[in-house]
């Protein structure tokens, strides 16, 4: 069995400095979801890791992608986008945009992401929808839910998600894939893995009597600290970022913002 308690948040995870490093810390990391995966029983094929690459810069990711990253995870919308063009050349590298977003950066998104994984406002829904529209683009999105119940986290209660997601379906490009929340930033794994369950049994209930064209599929939860607890209670989808490239120097809080 696993060791049940996440790891320290700010764990000094050493820099990836070469390819053999992230093909190393990759291995590393896919072997923890492996092993989460035999104590319950799960294929390690039907989690996908997803490298995030906020503060890091192109450089690193081509090594990342070199060691064969294909999917990476940005919170802000500027930051990304300007890494999409400048590595427009890597033509089998996905984005998928992670934080909170505002309606004004929508057009941004909807030219170069893949996926969103924070949507938890009709408003960026309809803004999201239109540029995407007048692009003859689709997004893959989930829903942010707060599964925590701190108000500085964004995400919908888990209680409004299910009105929400009837009112999905009236934006066309818009592919609702499943759900994702932020556990409690805690090293108290029982407080951590409950957020996680919740996750888990909301998404079976919703299963239950989706919407047409809303596919409850994705839970994408865990992070470096706490990716192996996220996978034995279900998790498809984990955003690792400091155990693949290093620990990062800005804090936290600058790229997972309060919510008003």
């Amino acid at each position: 069995m696993n060791d049940p308690r996440p790891g320290p948040r700010a764990a000094a995870y050493p820099h990836a400095a070469t390819i053999a490093d992230f093909e190393h810390n990759f291995a590393a990391v896919r072997e923890r979801i492996a092993a989460a995966c035999r104590n319950n029983g799960r294929d390690p094929a039907g989690v996908r890791l997803l490298a995030v690459s906020k503060t890091v810069d192109e450089a690193h990711i081509r090594m990342a992608h070199a060691a064969g990253c294909r999917w990476l995870g940005e919170n802000k919308v500027q930051e990304a986008y300007a890494k999409w063009q400048a590595m427009a050349d890597l033509e089998d590298l996905r984005w998928s945009v992670i934080g909170h977003l505002q309606t004004n950066k929508a057009r941004q998104v909807a030219r170069f992401a893949s996926e969103f994984q924070a949507l938890d406002s009709l408003r960026v829904a309809a803004a999201l929808d239109r540029h995407l529209q007048a692009l003859g683009r689709g997004l893959d999105v989930l829903v942010q839910v707060n599964s925590s119940g701190e108000a500085s986290k964004y995400g919908l209660p888990p209680d409004e998600v299910p009105a929400f997601l009837r009112q999905l379906p009236a934006f066309g490009a818009l592919r609702v894939r499943g759900l994702m929340t932020l556990a409690a930033l805690s090293d108290d794994a029982v407080r951590v893995r409950g957020c996680f369950a919740l996750m888990r049994r909301l998404r079976e209930r919703l299963r239950q009597d989706a919407p047409d064209g809303v596919d409850i599929q994705e839970l994408s939860m865990g992070m470096s600290g706490d990716y192996a607890l996220a996978v034995e209670e279900g998790a498809t989808v984990v955003r690792v970022g400091q155990a693949i490239f290093g620990a990062r120097a800005t804090p936290d809080s600058d790229y997972w913002p309060p919510a008003p």
